[in-house]
């Protein structure tokens, strides 16, 4: 279901590095979490994470700025950047992977194509902001490419990057 090499490779740049990880999403609804949990010793390096749905909950637990997250419907570059750093916190992780954006489109809120923004953050800041778009197909397919895609690219900016490790280290 979700591509095991990423996930290994996270598990064992993690590990050799006495490093760990949490994630806070919302349109992946859990998927990095079960991705994550599918590593032998999970425990070792993944500290959790925390599904978020709504401004409330992002506010709530993951301090987002809610009149920003009011004025973008909790879906922006700068949503995902809070969430990665305030998630390192929440869960006393090394690292942040945060998600929010649209598995299905809202004509109602002129959402007429998928897309999100993902962030990755080191020690409470932020490292890495991108966006993500995706085909119109069903839900489940749109959240695993979300899912499988974010751990890819963590894998390849943050934990095989050692110029971005560097930054986020200074930071």
């Amino acid at each position: 279901m979700y591509n095991t090499h990423n996930i290994t490779t996270i598990r064992t740049h993690l590990l050799s590095r006495g490093e760990t990880l949490s994630v806070a999403e919302s349109v992946t609804s859990g998927h990095l979490q079960a991705a994550l949990s599918q590593a032998d010793g999970a425990a070792l390096f993944f500290q959790g994470g925390i599904t978020a749905y709504n401004l409330g909950q992002k506010s709530r637990h993951l301090q987002v700025d809610p009149i920003q997250a009011q004025n973008c419907n909790c879906v922006s570059e700068k949503i995902a950047e809070e969430m990665a750093a305030h998630v390192c916190s929440l869960f006393s992780s090394d690292w942040g992977i945060a998600i929010t954006g649209y598995a299905a489109l809202v004509p109602e809120l002129n959402i007429n194509y998928l897309f999100a923004y993902y962030a990755f953050g080191y020690r409470g800041h932020p490292v890495l902001v991108r966006k993500i778009e995706s085909r119109v197909q069903p839900v489940l397919a749109v959240q695993q490419y979300y899912t499988d895609t974010v751990l890819e690219d963590f894998v390849q900016s943050c934990l095989q990057n050692q110029h971005v490790h560097n930054h986020a280290r200074s930071n």
